[in-house]
């Protein structure tokens, strides 16, 4: 039977600004994609990221370029060789993941090969301010086992010991999006130790961490910006210690998880993280959180209105999507 495709792009307003090193966002601006194999639909989400040379007009022009070989019945294996790694492949891949499983009638865990989703520690992000701001902000996320803290090159140490003053329980990874350089890495060691940092993430630009390889961190460093595909793992595996694996850098969930697999038979530790999205995105993320040590899946707690149905949060944990959001019967 023939498929249908549709592509469009969707905005939810953010209920705060979010602000990390390379700038604020408003709003979470994706690409949702349907895919209807009769009266059977699968949905998936998708966030162009300008980082990555991408928009949402790219996204959707690079979709459309694969129409007919979607429509036509292209498998997910398919589209990893007609589509580059990044959103637009994320959103078809997605769908498809959750068109097979309402026509099988099994759940995606179990078409992987893995348990039901379970409620999952994730971090709870919070965004560059003054260091009151964001001691206020600590605080208010109460008893949370996990907290995110993003900084700039400004004053990290300042940011970094107000969050741990205010929230002394809570592990912390510490963001700086590529902001800093190697003097100031070498630089800020105490301090993570000083603030029990758990892990620090992506602190140089990508293109610019070769020298980490003979660099002996005192807290584990984990490749965001570097790690994309299977290819960059060798290379990472020299640098850092811990890899952020994304659905949207990867390009959907049948790479992420053969990008997971990998990694683990590397030795690295395992981090799944999103963008600034809806539910839509997370759920498929879900089955690599069930994987990772470090979990960061709140970008749906940055709406005011999150797709119906969509993940929940209490104390830190995300609870999985209801019954029928996506990936399951």
């Amino acid at each position: 039977m023939l498929r249908t495709l549709r592509q469009q792009h969707d905005r939810f307003p953010l209920n705060a600004p979010f602000r990390i090193a390379r700038g604020v966002k408003m709003a979470a601006d994706v690409v949702t994609v349907t895919i209807a194999e009769g009266e059977v639909i699968g949905r998936g989400e998708a966030v162009p990221y300008p980082r990555y040379g991408e928009s949402v007009a790219s996204a959707l022009a690079a979709i459309e370029e694969v129409r007919a070989l979607v429509e036509q019945g292209a498998s997910r294996e398919a589209l990893l060789h007609a589509l580059p790694a990044g959103a637009a492949r994320n959103a078809l891949d997605c769908a498809l993941w959750d068109l097979e499983a309402r026509l099988s009638g099994r759940d995606v865990a179990e078409m992987i090969g893995r348990s039901p989703l379970m409620p999952v520690a994730t971090a709870l992000t919070i965004a560059i301010d003054t260091p009151a701001a964001m001691a206020d902000a600590a605080g208010a996320a109460g008893d949370v086992p996990l907290l995110k803290v993003k900084v700039d090159a400004l004053d990290p140490r300042a940011q970094i010991l107000a969050v741990r003053t205010a929230a002394p329980g809570p592990a912390l990874i510490v963001d700086p999006n590529e902001s800093w350089n190697r003097d100031l890495v070498e630089e800020i060691q105490e301090t993570l130790v000083e603030a029990r940092v758990a892990l620090l993430e992506q602190p140089v630009p990508a293109g610019d961490d070769a020298w980490l390889e003979g660099f002996a961190p005192a807290v584990p460093i984990c490749a965001d910006e570097s790690i994309h595909v299977l290819e960059d793992l060798r290379a990472v595996a020299r640098r850092y210690q811990v890899v952020n694996v994304k659905l949207d850098k990867a390009g959907g969930l049948t790479a992420a998880l053969d990008v997971a697999r990998e990694a683990r038979a590397l030795g690295l530790g395992l981090m799944t993280g999103c963008m600034v999205s809806s539910s839509l995105s997370i759920a498929p993320a879900l089955h690599l959180a069930a994987m990772s040590d470090f979990v960061d899946l709140d970008g749906p707690l940055w709406l005011q209105t999150d797709r119906p149905g969509g993940i929940s949060e209490a104390g830190g944990f995300i609870h999985p999507p209801a019954a029928g959001f996506w990936g399951t019967r």
